[in-house]
């Protein structure tokens, strides 16, 4: 289920928001740029530790995850219905604050599916050495990918809104929403675990028009798109439109599913981001 290894994940609660983050291991020059990585709906600065961070950590990167107020050990939850994605913005500005103070550079961000679009909100007003979008809800919302699952697969849509409500969902539902490569059932139940409320005005400001990215006003730094071939939450023609919009080069991978950063090529994606970072941060 996870990356063997012996590279120690530590925790630092900054002004209520937790972040969790592993260095490289003795002996291996730290990279001056860190990775800031933002998670997706529902979800939380875990699902970067299993995979992502450690590996990240061998290559000689700084990996720190960010869990958005209200998700993980971070505060906020009893307010989360509450909180917008301008509240995830502040988040993500108060976390590469902390960073820079750390840091000899400012990081590089890295956001997933929702992570992706706050990222993408967050450059309206600030800049970044580099930024990558996987499988990023698109600057125009949500609303074509929730018609596409409507259309496509109605049940799953179903199932997916008892997370509204608080409901468990069946493995199946997480198989189908999130993988599309075999998986094992200690995978699934270990998202079914960890799987939480999602903010109800968050999925507002990601489908209403009033809250999409101000594209003429972002400062675009060097940015990565990539995309899977079997996301049902993103499908690739979203990703596609996404690297369009930015005029850059879309990078999908083959018979993957959402949870790239889990899925049993998940190596694939993680080699591609960092030859990107590699070239880019130099």
């Amino acid at each position: 289920m996870t990356e063997q290894t012996d590279i120690p994940l530590h925790a630092h609660p900054h002004a209520g928001r937790e972040i969790l983050f592993t260095l490289p291991p003795e002996g291996v020059t730290p990279h001056p740029t860190p990775l800031l990585f933002l998670h997706g709906a529902f979800a939380g600065a875990w699902m970067w530790t299993d995979n992502f961070l450690p590996w990240f950590a061998r290559q000689g990167y700084c990996g720190y995850a960010l869990s958005l107020r209200g998700h993980g050990a971070s505060e906020g939850g009893d307010h989360l219905d509450a909180l917008s994605i301008n509240d995830y913005v502040e988040d993500t500005e108060a976390a590469v604050a902390w960073l820079s103070g750390q840091h000899t550079r400012p990081p590089a961000l890295i956001g997933h599916s929702m992570g992706g679009f706050v990222i993408q909100k967050y450059l309206e007003s600030h800049r970044a050495p580099a930024a990558a979008l996987l499988c990023a809800v698109p600057p125009q919302g949500l609303l074509l990918s929730q018609f596409n699952l409507l259309a496509q697969r109605p049940g799953l849509l179903m199932d997916l809104n008892k997370l509204l409500s608080g409901e468990d969902v069946r493995l199946s539902t997480v198989r189908e929403a999130l993988f599309a490569q075999p998986t094992h059932n200690t995978l699934l139940e270990h998202f079914r675990s960890h799987m939480q409320l999602e903010s109800q005005r968050a999925l507002w400001d990601m489908s209403s028009v009033f809250n999409l990215p101000l594209l003429p006003a972002m400062l675009r730094p060097p940015l990565l798109v990539i995309g899977a071939e079997k996301d049902v939450l993103v499908p690739a023609f979203l990703v596609e439109a996404t690297a369009r919009t930015y005029s850059v080069e879309t990078h999908i991978f083959k018979g993957m599913g959402h949870a790239v950063t889990h899925e049993k090529d998940w190596t694939q994606v993680a080699e591609l981001l960092k030859g990107w970072l590699d070239e880019t941060l130099d």
